[in-house]
């Protein structure tokens, strides 16, 4: 039997770190960090264990990663669905709810998420949140501002806040609230991006709890024949 390409292994390497990136927010969301263990990520994702240090150094890095990945593919997803616009303020109507909803529908692994931040390991850059920071960047480029590199970190750091403060445990905010807080400091029309259910039961309109496994793709690429 011949060996496999080069091509073959680096697809089973994405392929396998996908599936450890996708198990590890499932059983986050579903147990909490302390009771999620590296070798019950192994277990979720098929891996050998020794695989998950091969591609991190460690659980914190890799739960930091794939919650990035979560929201870094759920803002992408938000800010190219149809109808698809140019039109700055929608974007970043969209991004404020694509971020917010991961507060409404993912409490425990945001909650998880934040709390990991305040951690002495701290903010663990990774290519996956690089890509969640050129998003916003570009958005609040089309929203308009003359200057990215200080309005880019503020729109983070009101992002966080906000959803630390929907996720807080035992004193919740109200996430149409705070919606409406970032609303009017954008100056944001409430009917943008995808406002509140009429009822005010803290869900959405077109709400749809994020089926998490399409951000995490296992599959090869479809290749053209």
């Amino acid at each position: 039997m011949s060996p496999r390409s080069a091509l073959v292994n680096e697809e089973l390497r994405r392929r396998s770190k996908e599936r450890l990136l996708h198990a590890a927010v499932e059983l986050v969301d579903e147990r909490g960090y302390e009771a999620t263990t590296l070798g019950d990520i192994a277990d979720r994702a098929g891996s050998a264990r020794g695989l998950v240090s091969y591609y991190f150094p460690g659980k914190r890095q890799l739960v930091q990663s794939a919650v990035h990945r979560l929201m870094h593919r759920t803002l992408e997803e938000a800010l190219e669905r149809e109808p698809r616009t140019d039109d700055g303020r929608e974007r970043m109507a969209r991004a404020i709810d694509a971020i917010l909803g991961l507060a409404r529908d993912r409490p425990v692994l945001m909650r998880q998420h934040m709390a990991g931040l305040l951690q002495a390991e701290g903010f663990l850059p990774c290519p996956e949140q690089r890509r969640l920071a050129e998003l916003l960047s570009d958005t609040v480029a089309r929203h308009g501002s003359r200057d990215v590199e200080s309005d880019y970190p503020m729109l983070r750091a009101l992002l966080m806040g906000a959803v630390y403060a929907a996720v807080m445990p035992g004193a919740p905010m109200s996430v149409p609230v705070l919606r409406a807080e970032l609303f009017k400091r954008y100056r944001l029309d409430w009917e943008m991006g995808v406002p509140p259910d009429p009822e005010g039961t803290g869900g959405t309109k077109e709400k749809d709890r994020t089926d998490m496994a399409r951000f995490f793709a296992t599959e090869p690429e479809t290749q053209s024949k």
